[in-house]
This record gives structure tokens, C-alpha cells and sequence, in this order.
């Protein structure tokens, strides 16, 4: 029997919470990592994958690890306890497209892939290798549950198969050796371009992290009155992006040149983050105006933000708040409609919003599990927001994994119960791709919303070069 226990925090249990309340609710994470076809020999099998996966998984302990039950209930959250029958070889798959394995298909075999849930009575991961690509390359798609791991600061499988170049030596490959031992247990030493990575995309502040050590309570108090005034007495509008939803998915990616969206944040002011909002924006009003909805009010994102301290490169679990966004749907022209979403995400930054954020999180953790199970689809329910979209800065330099270049992410956001919509944004090695996770049933027009993602980047790389002129 398993003699070790640690307990899922607050955060972690809610995404299983999420998931116990709607059946159509799916709580993990994920990513399609595309590969070239290798320079010499064969694409990858899957026993080289499962090689290359126990050659690593000293980096990833917790990948091991079960729930000790399967539902959290009553007064005790589950905990992650070690998994004694575990077998790598079960959540490592294969598949083939079916010919000509264009990318259509491959969006059709990953919307199949990310619509089923894992199994929590296993460690709650899962991977596959998939080839028959029309280009010749292969793909390595992930699934991990939210309550291992955020979006943000992860370490998952799929990071830790990764190398900054195509063949390295054994000693960059960051097999486990003798593992060093801190006060605090083994020191996991992630790969060079991983710990680089992590750490950029660590900006938040540590003070935000503990906003009850580091902020006297009046403002935490303050800034948490505000949020719950903001964005819960005042409910996010109501939308066809909010009502009842299958377990089925539709998934899309689309990528964009990394370049051309900073050209265009030189040329208009902002950040790429205000691009991105700015984009999505963009495509909502030609969604909804397709729709016959009306456009008057602005549609609500929930925007996570990444709370991680410089030091913490564990991944492990989550650490995260939000900021909730005002998207001015309603804004017909372009530039103006730009300069509105770059102020609403600008107002946020810069004020409490995240503080008081991470405060309501903080206070609902509070509770016994019992009553935590009824605050956490409140947290994550249609008043406070209408749609996640999450921005995950990544490498830049090339990577590679069994000798193939990477050349982009795909990347998941799950969808909580009531969405029906919802976007992560990835960069990588010049690219920006922006991968739309939809239910099925209600989303049968998301080409639509492809396509509007196209115009709309399109749109204000015009603007910007006429700006720049």
C-alpha cells in the first residue's frame, strides 16, 4: 500500500472539482508538438519514444503519482499518493492519420484526442506519437490534467523530451544521475533551454504570490472588493460563448509570424499580449456579428497571469491568478478598436486587479473541501467570464526531440462548464500560434473565427505599416 501522501492544494482540487460538476467540463491541459521529418533515417516509433521517456523521467517524479481516491468530497481533499502498478508503456500511444494527412486532419485527430478524460485512477497523463503527416513530419501530442500542472510555468512531457539540438551527448540529455538532495528533497536540474524559458516567462512579481505575507490586509481587502465588484455583482454579458456544453471538441490552430506581431506593438504601442487580446478581439465581433448577436456590450476574458517565483522551476501544480479583461467587441474600427483593448488590459496591469484576484483564491482555499467543492464553479462560472485567453511566451531557439526540429506548438486551454470557446497562444522559435479549443456542438462555425483571426492580424499589420509609413 502506498505510504506517502501529499495533499492537492486548494487551486489544484478545484480543477477536479470543475470536472465533477459538469459532465461536459474537461480539466487538462495539452499541446501538438509538430515536427520536421528527421534529416537522415526514419520518423520516430513509438518504442523510441517510450525509450527517450524513461531516459527522462527522472525529471518528472510527480508523473508517477495517482490520486489516492478519484473525487474529492466530504472534508479531505485526495491526495497525489505513488502509483505501484505504474506502467509507462500504458499512457504512451501511437496513431496514423488516414491519408493525405493534411493539417485538417490532424486538428479532426487532436479534437478526437483532447475530447476524452483521463483516467484518475491512473497518474492523470497521457501522450502519443502520430505520423502519416502530408509533409512528413510527426506529431507528439500531450494531455495532462490541470490539477498536475498550470499552462503556464509547466514542466510536462512534452518539455522534457525536448533538446537544443538534434543529437546530444548523453550528458546534455539530463538523464537522472545520483540526484542532489536539498533540506527540502531531491533538486530536480532541468535541461539549459527549459530553466531559460521558465524564467522568462516568470515576470510576475513575488509580492503578488503572497499577497497575505508581503501586503498589509486592508489592501488585499481592498483590492479582493473590487474584483468581486467588478467582475461578479457586475456579471460578465450574456453570450452565445456561454451555455450548456458537450464533452466533444473542435480544435483549430493558426499561426502567425512572431515579427509581424511585434512590428505591429512597435508601430501601434503595447506589448504582443496587447496584439493578441487585440486579434481575438477582432475575430469575437465577426463571430458573434455572424451570429446575429448583438454587439453592444464587451465580451469578458479571463486572462491568467503566472505567479511563479524566479527560484521555482519545479512545475509542479499550480500557480496562477487572473486578470479579467473587457473586450471591446462592440468597436467597429480597427485602430480604435486596438487602442480599447490595449487600455482595458493596461488598466488591469496596473492596478490591484491581479492582487485582489489572488486574494478571492486565497480566502475561498480557505474552506473545507465540503464548501470549496460549491465555490469553485463560481470562481470559474459564466458571471465572472465569458471566454479563458492565455499567452505563454516560449523559446525562441530551435528545438528538437529523437532528431527532428520542432517546428511549432499547438497549444490547449481547457474549457470549464458553459464555455464554449476558449484560446491559447503560443510563441516559438519567430512564430505565434494560436490554438482555439471549441465544443463541438455548439461551435459549427468555427472556420468562421479562423478565418476572422487571419483578417484581423492581417488588418493590423496594414495599419501598422501605414502607421510606421
Amino acid at each position: 500500500m502506498p505510504t506517502t501522501e501529499e495533499e492537492l492544494t486548494p487551486l489544484d482540487a478545484t480543477f477536479l472539482e470543475l470536472e465533477q460538476v459538469a459532465d461536459g467540463a474537461l480539466m487538462h491541459i495539452g499541446a501538438a508538438l509538430a515536427f520536421d521529418a528527421p534529416d537522415e533515417g526514419d520518423i520516430p516509433t513509438r518504442e523510441h519514444l517510450v525509450d527517450l521517456l524513461e531516459l527522462r523521467f527522472g525529471l518528472l517524479p510527480g508523473f508517477r503519482r495517482r490520486l489516492s481516491e478519484p473525487r474529492v468530497h466530504g472534508l479531505r481533499r485526495p491526495g497525489w499518493v505513488p502509483d505501484e502498478s505504474f506502467d509507462l508503456r500504458a499512457h504512451v500511444r501511437h496513431a496514423r492519420l488516414p491519408e493525405p494527412g493534411t493539417q485538417d486532419q490532424l486538428h479532426d485527430w487532436l479534437s478526437d484526442f483532447w475530447s476524452h478524460r483521463l483516467d484518475r485512477a491512473r497518474p492523470l497523463w497521457e501522450v502519443a506519437l502520430v505520423d502519416g503527416l502530408q509533409d512528413g513530419g510527426w506529431v507528439l501530442a500531450t494531455k495532462t490534467h490541470h490539477a498536475m500542472v498550470d499552462g503556464v510555468g509547466s514542466m510536462d512531457v512534452g518539455h522534457v523530451l525536448l533538446d537544443a539540438e538534434p543529437h546530444p551527448v548523453p550528458s546534455q540529455r539530463g538523464e537522472p544521475s545520483a540526484p542532489e538532495v536539498s533540506d527540502h528533497g531531491p533538486v530536480v536540474r532541468l535541461p539549459g533551454w527549459l530553466s531559460q524559458a521558465v524564467s522568462a516567462a516568470q515576470a510576475a512579481a513575488e509580492t503578488i504570490r503572497h499577497p497575505s505575507r508581503l501586503v498589509q490586509a486592508g489592501q488585499a481587502a481592498v483590492a479582493m472588493s473590487e474584483v468581486v465588484w467588478r467582475d461578479e455583482v457586475r456579471a460578465a454579458r450574456h453570450s452565445t460563448l456561454n451555455v450548456p456544453i458537450g464533452a466533444t471538441r473542435r480544435f483549430t490552430s493558426v499561426t502567425f509570424d512572431l515579427a509581424e506581431a511585434k512590428r505591429i506593438k512597435q508601430a501601434l504601442g503595447g506589448t504582443v499580449n496587447d496584439v493578441v487580446l487585440a486579434v481575438t478581439t477582432g475575430a469575437l465581433r465577426r463571430l458573434l456579428e455572424s451570429r446575429g448577436e448583438p454587439l453592444d456590450e464587451p465580451l469578458r476574458a479571463m486572462v491568467p497571469v503566472n505567479l511563479r517565483g524566479s527560484a521555482d522551476h519545479s512545475g509542479a501544480g499550480n500557480i496562477v491568478s487572473s486578470l479579467f479583461v473587457e473586450l471591446p467587441i462592440g468597436e467597429s474600427e480597427l485602430r480604435h478598436r486596438y487602442d480599447r483593448t490595449r487600455a482595458a488590459a493596461t488598466e488591469l496591469k496596473s492596478g490591484r486587479a491581479t492582487l485582489g484576484t489572488s486574494a478571492i483564491l486565497l480566502v475561498a482555499g480557505l474552506a473545507p473541501p465540503i464548501l470549496h467543492g460549491s465555490i469553485a464553479p463560481m470562481l470559474y462560472g459564466t458571471r465572472m467570464f465569458n471566454l479563458t485567453v492565455t499567452n505563454v511566451p516560449g523559446p525562441q531557439l530551435p528545438l528538437y526531440a529523437l532528431g527532428s526540429r520542432l517546428r511549432r506548438v499547438l497549444p490547449l486551454v481547457p474549457l470549464a462548464a458553459d464555455h464554449t470557446l476558449g484560446l491559447a497562444i503560443v510563441s516559438y522559435a519567430g512564430g505565434l500560434t494560436f490554438g482555439v479549443n471549441a465544443d463541438r456542438a455548439s461551435t459549427p462555425d468555427l472556420k468562421v473565427f479562423e478565418h476572422a483571426l487571419r483578417d484581423e492580424f492581417a488588418g493590423l499589420a496594414e495599419v501598422a505599416r501605414t502607421t510606421a509609413g
